[in-house]
């Protein structure tokens, strides 16, 4: 599918794209569902300072915010994917900055609602509860509330910082508009001497080119683009950061990662500890670098050169279809009726597959909580994405099993827990292939592959949370967050995560320009997590069969209805030890072990 010139969206097949039809069969409906949520809104305010008057007035404002939570969640859905599908394209552009003008009208209108409820005493609301059945199911949300009682401000105060959401959504947007829609990026030469033109969605493939020339013209094109607009996105994320400061120090946290981490009851010991036992282990990853740069034959390794197969002979083109048939039966451990949803969500459109003009790039699921799953790909003929298929996979089927379980108010899991349903498609998808190859070149491309992974997730993202952790650290300092900064702070931090074998173009500073995730602070470090808690969670269900299987499908139905370390203790695994993480790195261990001996 992929060809030199990127399509336009009107010349994709429709079987490719995503049925968002089935959320809103065209603009009118979505403009009738805003204007209802619009009407509704101002009867809200009617329970304003009478939360505590009654078990009845309490439960129907909850029960107002949830069927307002819901619409809104499908008109920003559509609204959003829309746009993604075409950043160009004005009217979606206008569609989704309108729902976020929504959310931040029902954040205001709903402002009361968590300190009227934290000002309840105790006695009063174990009498709601008892009163009131209808209240049970709001436990855990108000309990959680209550916990962070000493981080709620006034009922005023609160919905002016709930008005100022969306001003707060302005780094964000510009970088994604700078990214996706106005950054250009020069053609290249590629290994057949043709002309191709140089994106986001195409970088990371172009980099796995066996021609050295052609990665290298790519990683300096690539991030040369990125230098032409260093302070334009310097001053932008400066300003996310500086965003974070402010909600954290205006809701009493002690820090940006306090103010992150709290609300979901996530010791910060977990992200410290993820830090530090990373930073142990480089050791093994420097190891491997030294057995890349062995094996390509080179004497001065570059950051260009981490990508390419180390055994370019075993890869092959996996068209889409292909890796559809591959996924599904990787995924058979988990059932016969999780298999079968999966590929009846696939026949449904819930995949946008390949990449087209001024399409967002990379890879993501989506939807809302009456909606089926979406998943947007840019799908390239490659390994890489199959698992990006398979972990989207992951994620949708998370929702779906979530949705149909969970009430609206526990529907949106925790961002801790988010990766571990994809992460773990991924393991198993891994366990798939080598369960069912010994030959040695191919056995050889697919540990290399899983290493990479680890490499790229464990390792790397890490590597985020740590330049995240600092540049957030340095501001609350009263340091200023020069692009000068950011680049010195990324290229050390590089430098120590790679180490001594990888020569280093000054050029790699700039990558943290290209992170659009670093727009959403303190996100990165979970895919960490994440791939740690998948590693545990695979290798119960490999080896114990039934019963982890079931805790397993237990906790993709539990979403937010407890705190996420409790979801995972309960699926299996541990994550407020270091264990989990040190067990993930153990396995990269051995199979850099294997890939030596495959190798030697």
């Amino acid at each position: 599918m992929a060809t030199a010139t990127l399509p336009k969206r009107s010349e994709l097949a429709q079987e490719y794209t995503w049925n968002l039809e089935s959320m809103y069969q065209d603009n009118a409906q979505w403009e009738k569902d805003f204007e209802l949520v619009g009407e509704r809104l101002p009867g809200i305010e009617a329970y304003k300072d009478h939360l505590a008057d009654s078990p009845k007035s309490l439960l129907g404002a909850l029960k107002m915010q949830d069927e307002l939570g819901i619409k809104l969640s499908s008109l920003y859905s559509y609204a959003s994917m829309r746009k993604d599908e075409d950043n160009t394209n004005a009217v979606y552009q206008a569609l989704e900055d309108r729902s976020m003008s929504l959310w931040a009208q029902l954040a205001g209108v709903t402002a009361f609602v968590t300190p009227e409820i934290i000002a309840m005493s105790d006695e009063t609301l174990a009498k709601f509860f008892q009163e009131e059945p209808g209240l049970a199911i709001y436990k855990q949300f108000i309990d959680q509330l209550r916990r962070e009682r000493d981080h709620v401000r006034s009922a005023e105060v609160e919905e002016v910082l709930a008005q100022s959401l969306e001003l707060a959504q302005g780094p964000s947007t510009i970088y994604g508009m700078l990214s996706n829609a106005d950054l250009k990026f020069p053609t290249i030469i590629d290994a057949d001497g043709d002309e191709v033109e140089l994106t986001k969605g195409r970088f990371i493939d172009i980099l796995e080119s066996p021609v050295r020339r052609v990665r290298k013209d790519a990683f300096e094109a690539f991030y040369d683009t990125f230098a032409k607009h260093t302070n334009t996105i310097g001053a932008t994320y400066a300003s996310s950061v500086k965003k974070d400061i402010f909600y954290a120090r205006t809701h009493n946290y002690k820090s940006s990662l306090d103010a992150a981490l709290s609300p979901e009851n996530i010791p910060q010991e977990v992200y410290h500890t993820l830090v530090e036992t990373v930073n142990r282990n480089l050791p093994v990853l420097h190891r491997y670098i030294k057995l890349r740069k062995k094996l390509l034959g080179l004497s001065d390794l570059q950051m260009y050169d981490l990508y390419t197969p180390l055994i370019p002979q075993a890869k092959k083109k996996i068209p889409y279809r292909e890796s559809v048939e591959t996924v599904l039966q990787a995924l058979r451990i988990l059932g016969d009726d999780y298999v079968a949803e999966v590929e009846k969500g696939i026949n449904s459109r819930w995949i946008d597959v390949y990449e087209n003009v001024g399409k967002t790039s990379g890879a993501y699921s989506s939807g809302s909580y009456t909606s089926q799953p979406f998943i947007l790909m840019n799908y390239q003929d490659n390994l890489d994405n199959m698992f990006t298929l398979a972990h989207e996979l992951g994620h949708s089927l998370h929702s779906l099993y979530t949705n149909r379980t969970q009430p609206f108010v526990y529907s949106n899991y925790s961002l801790f827990v988010a990766e571990v349903a994809s992460t773990t498609n991924e393991a198993l998808l891994t366990h798939y292939l080598l369960d069912r190859t010994t030959d040695k070149e191919v056995r050889t491309y697919l540990i290399n592959s899983e290493l990479e992974k680890f490499r790229g997730t464990l390792f790397r993202q890490t590597m985020f949370a740590e330049f995240e952790l600092e540049a957030h650290n340095r501001a609350e300092a009263g340091q200023a967050l020069t692009p000068d900064l950011l680049n010195e702070i990324y290229f050390d931090l590089n430098s120590r995560y790679y180490g001594p074998e990888v020569l280093y173009d000054r050029r790699i500073a700039g990558e943290w320009m290209r992170i659009p995730h670093f727009y959403r602070a303190f996100y990165v470090y979970q895919y960490s997590t994440g791939i740690s808690a998948a590693t545990a969670l695979s290798r119960q269900m490999i080896q114990e069969g039934a019963p982890a299987v079931k805790r397993y499908r237990q906790f993709l139905t539990t979403g937010a209805s407890d705190y996420p370390t409790n979801l995972l203790i309960g699926a299996g695994v541990d994550m407020t030890t270091p264990q989990p993480v040190q067990q993930a790195i153990d396995h990269f261990a051995e199979l850099l072990d294997e890939m030596e001996r495959l190798t030697a």
